[in-house]
């Protein structure tokens, strides 16, 4: 019953019952599913690519100020 209701407000169950205040939308969730479907070195990858966006996003806010 549960999961239908996270499926149908497109949240997260966590979200949901409140385990988390990360609301992941269902874009988002989509792209971590495929994300788990990678070989490690693919995984590796994307991590590296997505830390370093990161990264550069805090230090441009930051840098604003």
């Amino acid at each position: 019953m549960a999961t239908k209701l996270a499926k149908a407000l497109e949240v997260s169950l966590d979200y949901l019952v409140g385990n988390t205040d990360i609301e992941l939308d269902k874009a988002a969730m989509s792209r971590i599913q495929e994300v788990t479907q990678f070989n490690e070195e693919e995984k590796n990858h994307i991590y590296v690519t997505l830390d370093a966006m990161i990264r550069d996003f805090k230090n441009k806010h930051a840098y604003a100020r």
